[in-house]
């Protein structure tokens, strides 16, 4: 018996006996719950598991395996077999569904088959991979699985952090591997109710096998057994062969996949990050929304590098070497490059290096500032920029890179404005399936290409021992970065073609997602100013507003006491004023998350200042404090990031800082929007979309009711209040157009009855009379999902009105809830994904216009449905109306693309805040 090593120095096959995994998990922690009181201890258990193992074993290929559902063929051998086994805990049974979506959301391979159990499949694919002079390493704690055993395949016992090898079966059950079914035979099995020799335990089963031999020798020998225990064998010989045969594991089954099929995937962040939040678990979600530990934990590391990819490095350190650099980048039809920086940050890094690739298997790097003590001299990079700016910024020389935005940016910072960028190899990927997996170089050199690249850790460490660039030896440097250029062309050979194979997704890829690029490397060179001082007065506002709440909380908890702390917070809900525990954590202590406390409001004031201080502290950390630190010394800017593969619907996001998430519907959030200012002289304009997923629901649903509520311009939750409750339209009070409100976007994000219940604060049944009779009077809206979830079943994909699309690869899974999240995404995604493209549309329209009419008017911000412009205060007052109406018409049509008009709200201001205050609004003709 050996331990298992803190990191595999060989990677075996890794096969999970799920079954038994799922039971040690469920059984390893106190019944868990989330808020809502569901219970979630088997997915944390196995969560936590699965992350450590694939952080110590990194596999290339691993396989979890469930037994199926209803009986196999050893139920047809033996009628009796598992029939003493107790039902499934139903806490238990409740958290399957999410523990399957946990694995597929971790990328790994996960096989049932039917009519065997888990340990036939298991058996069958150790033996093959074995059989190919490949290690296995099974993962169980099942002791039939000893009898597989060999000098390739050992068990893996996690709670035990052991590994068993032959020698290790020996020590444990005291015969070798080869005797493993005998031994089982003999003793038979109380779990599955395997019929065997009465009074015969593991030790006698041992001290027989070793004295005999094999089953075989010891029946043939039988009449030699003294005692009790031998009449007993002699009295049961007859049971034995079925008990061999009920234990042995199957190793010839049919499988639905191949060993080379078990590679990981990427996780998928976005699928991990709405099960760890629907569960409750903290810790989990803040390292997915960090990006660290989460995807290191996580991820699958690759299989060893492949070879035949390896890449032929040419360094250029003198003149002649550029000279031949430059000849090359003329005579090639595309240029492959990248940039090699000090940072992240592309408006704050320094080049430190260029690669460049024209042809497969060959890479240029080019060190420009490389300063470590011994570097040997570099050529200036001012001299080199020159050399190389007419290739770079010649539009009409097509130039290839992955990320380019990001190298667009730092070009700019030195001076060299690049164009022709014609490829990007990220979008390539994220065309073609947004939400397979993620889009970065190492990931897609391996799914596509089969190779692991070099690391950045590998060459500049980890840690805080890691060194910047800069830091790097060249010889190192050359042949990481020049494998970059060289890799990202041959992924443009795989991919673009895969591109070009479905015309609309290559008009998607030609016409949106690539000339977005500049216009928002642009925008992130461009950033927003923002009123330091002002921020810090609003900070200190919070804090003083914090500073109230935190007295009236003490005031209501009779004494002192740490807001920031569930442990005490807990104890004076629960203990000292007796409240109902709504919710427990994964430990199972007594939640106050928010939504526990918003229940909680209705019976005691404290839930709701604690409620209120959280938000503003919130608020205070996230922006008020940390927005002046983002400002950029050198342009007295803030300069966020666009994420433009991120989203799976197509939308960009915003990060370092993240622009998109200040609230605007509080007081609060829109004081920080205050701060958000033009220059001396110049105007803030703020445009935003109207109700555009709405307007969306009502093109694609061709719903008539619908559609002429919207060309008619009525508030469109009045006019649903009026059609869902029956009531004259100029008659609708409050309270029921929020109903209609809530009704109109939970369908759109597929609120079940009892959502929508909760959110109105009324009955299930009301609920579902509401939806009832908004699809009574909507029916195209019922057509439209109904239709949708049905094509989706058909293709295994939904579109946007421009042909992007979504892959739904569990709208066929048998587990319900997997398949129902499916059908939901498939009628949302469209109405996202096509608001997200038009936005694109209209970001490309505007910025042309504006280089022709206006360049001093410069687009600064992208949020959700919105954009922000900045310029002077008179020329933007000029052509607000202009830009508000090209909005309403992206890609120049005449009117909308939709069969109801699009409507765009429009200010000018010299705040954010104050220029979102609609002073006009365009609307286009349907």
């Amino acid at each position: 018996m050996t331990t298992a090593p803190d990191t595999a120095s060989a990677r075996p096959l890794i096969l999970i006996d799920g079954s038994s995994w799922l039971f040690r998990a469920y059984h390893a922690l106190p019944p868990l719950t989330n808020a809502q009181g569901r219970p979630t201890g088997a997915v944390f258990g196995m969560a936590n598991m699965l992350r450590k193992l694939l952080k110590d074993y990194a596999p290339e290929r691993i396989c979890v395996v469930f037994d199926p559902s209803g009986k196999t063929f050893r139920d047809e051998l033996y009628a009796d077999y598992k029939a003493t086994r107790t039902e499934t805990p139903e806490d238990l049974s409740a958290q399957f569904p999410a523990i399957l979506e946990l694995i597929e959301a971790m990328g790994l391979p996960l096989v049932t088959v039917d009519g065997v159990e888990a340990d036939d499949v298991i058996g069958t694919l150790s033996r093959a991979s074995a059989a190919r002079g490949e290690s296995v390493l099974i993962v169980t704690s099942d002791k039939d699985m000893a009898q597989l055993v060999d000098e390739r395949v050992q068990l893996l016992d996690t709670m035990k952090n052991r590994r068993l090898d032959p020698a290790g079966v020996v020590e444990k059950f005291g015969v070798p591997p080869e005797r493993i079914i005998d031994y089982l035979a003999l003793m038979g099995d109380t779990v599955d109710n395997i019929p065997g020799v009465p009074g015969v335990g593991p030790k006698t089963a041992a001290k027989w096998l070793n004295e005999y031999g094999t089953l075989h020798d010891i029946v043939a020998r039988a009449d030699e057994i003294k005692g009790k225990v031998g009449e007993n064998l002699r009295a049961h010989l007859d049971r034995l062969p079925l008990a061999r045969q009920l234990t042995e594991i199957k190793c010839d089954v049919a499988l639905p996949l191949t060993l080379d099929e078990l590679a990981p995937r990427a996780p998928d962040a976005a699928r991990l990050a709405a099960l760890y939040r629907s569960h409750g678990f903290n810790r989990l979600l803040e390292e997915i929304e960090r990006g660290d530990a989460a995807s290191e934990d996580a991820a699958p590391l690759p299989a060893p590098k492949n070879d035949s990819v390896a890449t032929e490095v040419t360094t250029v350190l003198d003149d002649e070497a550029l000279d031949a650099l430059v000849q090359a980048l003329e005579r090639a039809a595309l240029i492959c490059f990248d940039t090699e920086t000090d940072s992240l940050d592309s408006n704050q890094a320094n080049l430190v290096g260029l690669a460049f690739a024209v042809e497969a298997g060959k890479g240029w790097y080019v060190p420009l500032a490389h300063d470590y003590l011994g570097a040997p001299p570099q050529l200036d990079r001012g001299t080199v920029l020159e050399r190389l700016r007419p290739a770079l910024e010649d539009a009409n020389r097509a130039k290839l890179a992955q990320h380019g935005k990001y190298d667009m940016n730092v070009l700019a910072a030195h001076g060299i404005r690049l164009a022709g960028l014609r490829h990007d190899t990220m979008l390539q990927s994220y065309v073609l399936d947004a939400a397979g997996n993620r889009h970065d170089m190492d990931t897609l050199a391996l799914k596509h290409l089969g190779h692991t690249t070099i690391k950045f850790e590998d060459v500049a460490g980890k840690g805080r021992k890691q060194l910047t660039f800069n830091q790097v030896e060249i010889d190192k440097a050359a042949t990481y970065s020049a494998e970059d250029a060289d890799i990202t062309l041959r992924l443009h050979g795989a991919l673009y073609p895969r591109v070009c194979e479905i015309a609309e997704l290559r008009k998607v890829y030609e016409t949106i997602e690539m000339p977005l690029v500049p216009v928002l490397a642009q925008m992130e060179q461009t950033g927003v100013k923002v009123d330091v001082a002002l921020l810090r007065q609003i900070s200190v506002e919070l804090a003083g507003r914090m500073d109230e709440l935190q007295a009236q909380a003490h005031a209501e908890a009779g004494g002192e006491f740490n807001l920031g702390s569930p442990k005490q917070l807990g104890a004076i809900l629960y203990t000292q004023l007796n409240l109902p525990v709504l919710g427990k954590t994964p430990k199972g202590e007594p939640s106050t998350a928010e939504d526990v406390l918003e229940e909680l409001a209705s019976q005691h004031p404290l839930p709701r200042l604690i409620l209120d201080w959280r938000a503003l502290a919130k608020l205070r950390s996230t922006y008020t404090e940390l927005l002046p630190q983002a400002v950029n010394p050198r342009t007295g800017r803030i300069h966020t990031s666009y994420g433009q593969a991120i989203a799976a619907t197509g939308r960009l996001s915003s990060s370092d800082p993240n622009l998109q998430n200040i609230p605007v519907r509080n007081a609060e959030g829109r004081r920080i929007r205050q701060a958000f200012v033009a220059e001396a002289g110049n105007a803030l304009l703020a445009i935003d979309y109207s109700q555009i997923e709405l307007r969306l629901m009502a093109h694609f649903s061709g719903d008539e009711r619908l559609q002429q509520a919207f060309r008619e311009g009525r508030d469109i939750h009045q006019a649903t209040a009026a059609e869902v409750f029956g009531l004259p339209v100029d008659e609708v009070p409050a309270e029921r157009r929020r109903a209609a409100k809530a009704i109109n976007f939970g369908l759109i994000y597929g609120m079940s009855s009892f959502g929508l219940a909760r959110q109105l604060g009324i009955g299930r049944g009301e609920a579902q009379e509401y939806i009832d009779r908004f699809f009574g009077r909507y029916p195209g809206v019922k057509a439209f999902m109904d239709g949708t979830r049905q094509a989706a079943r058909e293709r295994g994909y939904v579109e946007t009105l421009y042909g992007r699309r979504l892959y739904l690869p569990n709208i066929r899974s048998k587990n319900q809830g997997l398949r129902q999240y499916a059908e939901r995404t498939a009628i949302n995604a469209p109405l996202q994904g096509t608001a997200a493209d038009l936005i694109k549309l209209a970001m490309l329209d505007v910025a042309s216009f504006l280089r022709e009419k206006a360049a001093d008017v410069r687009m600064i911000m992208q949020v959700h449905d919105e954009l922000v412009f900045e310029g002077p205060a008179a020329t933007v007052r000029e052509l607000a109306p202009q830009i508000a109406a090209r909005m309403c018409r992206p890609g120049g049509d005449r009117s909308s693309p939709l069969a109801v008009p699009l409507v765009a709200d429009w200010g000018v201001a010299g705040n954010w805040d104050a220029a979102h205050t609609a002073e006009g609004h365009a609307t286009s003709a349907a």
